[in-house]
Order: C-alpha cells, then structure tokens, then sequence
C-alpha cells in the first residue's frame, strides 16, 4: 500500500534542529518542487509527485485527503490491474489519472502521455487538472469532482463504473435511487433523503462539488466516500445493524413507520423498513400483549450481518444457457432483493410477477447461505403473502363498514381533522401490510415487503386490529379460513 510518511517529514525537521543546536552556521530553508510541469498534451494533469512514496501533487498540501485516498482501491488500481492475470492494454484507463471521471472530455494525462506520474486513480481522476490550482491555490482555481452519474455522463464515476464486467451505473440508473428525486427534492424534511445533495448536507459533507446547489439523485457518492473511510467498499456509513444513526440504508429507509396524526399522508407508512426488521413499527393496538421490538424479523437478527446489503446489494456472474461463456456481473446496484431477470437471465429494472422463472430467488436468497433452496424459500414467501393478503382483505372489508368514505373527509378515517382514532390506526396497520404494493402487475407483489421484512409481527398486527376493530365498533365481517386456521390454539 502506498503512503506518505508523515514521521519521516518530522525526522527531517528534528535533525535540521539539533544540527541547529550544534553550529553557529546560519540555516537555510529551501523550498523544494513540488512537481514537475507536465507535458502539454496532458492538459494540466499533474499526477504523483513522488510515486515511490505514493504522493500525489495534491497530496502536498491536502494531506488528510492523501492519507484517506492512499488507503483505498484507487491507489493501487495499476498494480491491481497489472497482477490480475488479464490486464489488457484498453483496460488502462480506467486504472490511471487521464479525463475520465472528470470534466474533461479529451485526452488527459494517461491517455495523452502514458507516463508512470499518471499511474493509479488519483486526486485528478476525479477532480480534473490540478496545474491551475497549484500555480495559483485560491478558491477561484478550485477543480470541483462532479457526483452526478449516469452511464451516458461525460463526467463522474460511471465513466469507468460500467460495462459488463462492472455495471454498476447501468444497474444504478434502473434503481430508485437514481429516480428518487421529485418534487420532494426541494422540501424541508424531505430533501435529505430524496437527493444525494441533501443527504450529503445532513451527514455534514462539505458542497465541495461541481453540481452543488443543484438537485442530484442519491448517486455513487452520496453513499460511498470518494475519499476513503472505515466501512467496507469506502461507505459513509456501516451496512451491519439496524441502529439508524450507525446504519447506511437506515439513514433512510426508516421513516413514518407509526401513524403520524399531525401529518395529511400519516396514516401511510412511508419507508418503514428499518422498523419491520426491528420489530418497532406499526399502531400497537390496545389488545396486543406484545412490546415494541419483542418480535424480531429473521432477516434483522444478529445473524445477518450485513443487513440490508445481504439480500438487496448481491453479485452473481451470468453466462450463457447455451456456451456457458461469461456474459455480465451482476453487481447488485439495482437494489432489489429479488430482482426480475431477462431472457438472458440478466437482472433487469423492469417490473414482473412473483416467481421463481421470472426473479432471481438464487443469488441473495441461497447464494449467501441463508435459504438452503430456492423452492424452500419462495413456498415461504408465497405463504407469508397469502396469510397477509387475506388478513388485510378481511381489515379493509372491516373498516369499509366502519368508514364508508375512507380517507375523504368526515367519519372515523381522517387524517386532516386532527383526531387519532382506533380506526386509524387500524388502517394504518393494513397499508404496512401492503406498503409498496401500489401498481405491481401481480398482486402478491403488494405484501412482498412486509412478507420479507417481517412477517410474523405484521400478521399479529393485523389480527390484533380486526379484533379491535370489531370490538370498538360492533362491526363483523366473514372470518377468512386463514384467519381461524391461525387463531386455533398451538398455531
């Protein structure tokens, strides 16, 4: 691993002082160079300053950003690729310091003068040329990193970040991440979590980028830390836990998952997931003998360790049916646990129904050693809608009596009056049931979430509330078989 040695800078300086102590000469400080102009068809690019030691030009100045990018996969990219075994001459540059990844778009450093200077996925990759910077460091002469990404992008880490072997933008462009902004982008409360610029702001990321001020989708450096830091994979944030202030996707995925009566969508969950993992979500209602966090799901238990990441960030190499030749990595950036699959049995952003011919029930669910059998676990998940289904078909039809107007003004199912009622509450209960359900082609695909998130406290949520429900307002409604079958003793 390269680095600069900080001790061995104050070695130097420690010395100069005793000799000070023990002559009468006059010492003399002599700037040294800090690099070496670079060739004029590298555009400004600058590169290392020292490559022995691992110091770039930047590095001089910006040591803490050095010492932070020296400890990453950026810093060794051209030993990596020359020891990989297949390192191939177009392969280079994705693995040096030349245009790619910044503003520029004609050839730069590397792909204009392939000198050893412009070895590695230096400050300047992403950056741009540093000559003006360095001739003159004010504000003024700043190269800002771009973050937006895309795979059609000129700029950012999709230049390189794409392509069969590593589709990370092309998976990414197809996830709701990249959709995510809205007009939800631009509201107090809502921003930090539906554009990578405010929830960069809310973690305390300086804007030290070129799209600052504008609106980003949660993009590659929203979540991953250009610069390094102590998680896996450079993550702002750890991918293990559900602690929302320690976790990555609980940043999140962990809002309005109880009834919020000051709010006109209160009685819709809206990124409850953290929350169905840790068993603390939903309306508790007043016949429900258990406690918040008492029903864990198996999927948030201390044997998943990486959470979140574990089912919905999953890699898999795809071949041909026919050759077995290699045709994609699938690298998991489309976010979804069981993502639909093409012809090809490629990962694809398109929607399908629920089964095991049409998703990849394989790779997060039995390839990181969880499920022992794709049958096993989509019987599971099969069964686990079906019994949520039928329960929140039997509430809906409950509160349909109870509230013939629904959510419309008046009546017991109101979020605007400012009245919390048991039927809201209830409510509440059957959308968690079927949170992220709304315009699926099939309509199992409405319980998938809490059927995969927890589906044993949302089932006795649910009962919970139809009997509380029937109870509060002298209502009834034909039981389903799943629901006697269920409330039998030993079931």
């Amino acid at each position: 691993m390269k680095y600069l040695s900080c001790t061995r800078v104050l070695s130097v300086l420690v010395l100069i002082a005793s000799l000070g102590a023990c002559t009468d000469e006059e010492i003399v400080f002599r700037d040294r160079e800090l690099f070496e102009d670079p060739p004029a068809v590298a555009l400004g690019m600058l590169g290392y300053s020292n490559l022995e030691t691992g110091l770039t030009t930047c590095g001089n100045c910006h040591i803490g950003p050095q010492g932070d990018w020296a400890e990453t996969g950026h810093a060794e990219a051209w030993d990596g690729l020359q020891n990989s075994g297949h390192a191939q001459a177009f392969c280079e540059s994705c693995h040096t310091t030349n245009e790619l990844g910044n503003t520029l778009t004609e050839p730069a450093g590397y792909n204009a003068s392939p000198e050893e200077r412009y070895h590695d996925v230096t400050c300047e990759s992403c950056h741009g040329p540093g000559l003006a910077h360095v001739q003159d460091p004010s504000n003024a002469t700043i190269p800002f990193a771009p973050i937006d990404v895309g795979v059609d992008n000129m700029q950012g880490c999709g230049e390189c970040h794409q392509g069969a072997h590593h589709p990370f933008a092309e998976q990414w462009e197809g996830s709701g991440h990249a959709n995510v902004t809205g007009f939800a982008a631009g509201r107090d409360g809502c921003k930090n979590c539906h554009s990578g610029n405010g929830a960069l702001a809310k973690w305390g990321v300086e804007d030290a980028y070129l799209e600052a001020g504008a609106t980003v989708s949660i993009t590659c450096a929203t979540c991953h830390d250009p610069h390094g830091s102590d998680n896996p994979a450079n993550l702002r944030f750890a991918v293990g836990g559900v602690e929302i202030e320690d976790n990555l996707c609980s940043q999140c995925h962990d809002r309005r998952s109880e009834p919020d009566p000051t709010s006109s969508h209160g009685l819709h969950p809206h990124s409850p997931e953290t929350g169905l993992l840790s068993g603390d979500v939903g309306w508790f209602p007043p016949n429900l003998t258990i406690d918040r966090g008492e029903i864990i799901a198996s999927h948030g238990s201390e044997g998943n360790d990486r959470l979140c990441a574990t089912c919905h960030v999953t890699s898999s190499t795809v071949t041909d049916a026919a050759t077995g030749e290699f045709v994609i990595n699938a690298v998991g950036h489309g976010f979804n646990a069981i993502p639909c699959l093409n012809s090809e049995g490629i990962p694809t952003a398109e929607d399908c129904g629920l089964s095991t011919a049409e998703r990849d029930f394989e790779t997060g669910c039995t390839g990181a050693g969880c499920h022992t059998s794709v049958t096993g676990v989509f019987s599971a998940t099969s069964t686990a809608v079906a019994r949520l289904a039928a329960l929140h078909d039997e509430l809906e039809a409950l509160l349909a009596i109870v509230d013939p107007n629904g959510e419309d003004a008046g009546g017991e199912i109101d979020a605007r009056d400012g009245l919390f009622t048991l039927a809201e509450g209830a409510y509440f209960n059957m959308e968690l049931a079927a949170f992220g359900g709304s315009d699926r082609p099939d309509p199992g695909l409405a319980y998938t979430a809490a059927a995969a998130h927890n589906p044993f406290l949302t089932e006795q949520l649910l009962i919970a509330s139809i009997a509380a429900v029937e109870d509060e307002y002298g209502v009834s409604a034909s039981p389903s078989l799943v629901r006697e079958r269920m409330l039998k003793p030993g079931n």
